[in-house]
């Protein structure tokens, strides 16, 4: 069960970058802190290249690779030494009809969403930063501390691509994150995200701190399971 957390937690983590590729296998790779489900600050290395994406877990021994391109979704348990390998459209077909029956079928409030610059600077991690502060209907909800000392359109083009599927089925509740993401898009990339909701304005609590952003080659071998694992094949859903 902590495996499926991690799994669907690493996702989490994804859409929130969200609402923030060279040739021959250039890439990116980016280390970085990620407050899970249960509150726990765990390290997470994401590596994009082209169409391709991958995030490792190394404390739960877990990875998950995308690959947009050959619709591939490749879900890896260094434990065990195995692996799940599944159509990316249907996996994100099956995330988006588990939503909808989790989720209570009431319209979320639109609010209005303003974000601005404070003109306040720090060092963060080596990287140059200004912190910028986002309210909804004037409320403080969360504070990022953004940089432009990076070219993330490598990362963009992946993003965009995970967020163009749930998008589809989440019209009226990615809204406002989409909207908190191209008003973001001016001040660079976030380094360090801090969020107001989750002490209810008293404090803020870090939810994600990127450590280390490195451009590098990636080979393909990045990109597919290690040699020697297992491949388990799931089970058809009873009906």
């Amino acid at each position: 069960m902590k495996k499926k957390a991690l799994f669907f937690g690493g996702w989490i983590g994804l859409l929130s970058l969200i609402f923030l590729i060279q040739e021959c296998w250039a890439g990116m790779v980016i280390e970085e802190l990620h407050r899970d489900m249960e509150g726990r600050m765990g390290r997470i290395i994401r590596f994009y290249s082209e169409e391709q994406f991958r995030t490792d877990h190394p404390a739960g021994g877990v990875s998950t690779i995308i690959d947009f391109k050959g619709d591939r979704m490749v879900m890896i348990d260094h434990t065990s030494r195995s692996y799940v390998e599944i159509k990316f459209s249907r996996w994100e077909k099956e995330v988006a009809e588990r939503l909808k029956k989790s989720m209570p079928e009431i319209k979320p409030k639109q609010r209005r969403v303003s974000v601005k610059g404070t003109g306040e600077k720090a060092l963060i991690n080596g990287y140059q930063t200004e912190k910028v502060e986002i309210r909804a209907d004037g409320e403080l909800i969360e504070e990022n501390w953004m940089t432009r000392d990076v070219d993330f359109r490598e990362v963009e083009k992946v993003m965009e691509r995970v967020a163009k599927g749930f998008s589809k089925d989440f019209k009226v509740e990615m809204k406002e994150g989409r909207e908190i993401y191209e008003k973001l898009k001016p001040y660079g990339i976030p380094i360090l995200i801090k969020d107001y909701t989750l002490t209810y304005g008293l404090s803020p609590i870090s939810v994600l701190e990127v450590r280390k952003i490195e451009k590098k080659d990636l080979g393909s071998e990045v990109f597919l399971p290690p040699a020697g694992y297992q491949r388990i094949i799931p089970e058809a859903p009873k009906k």
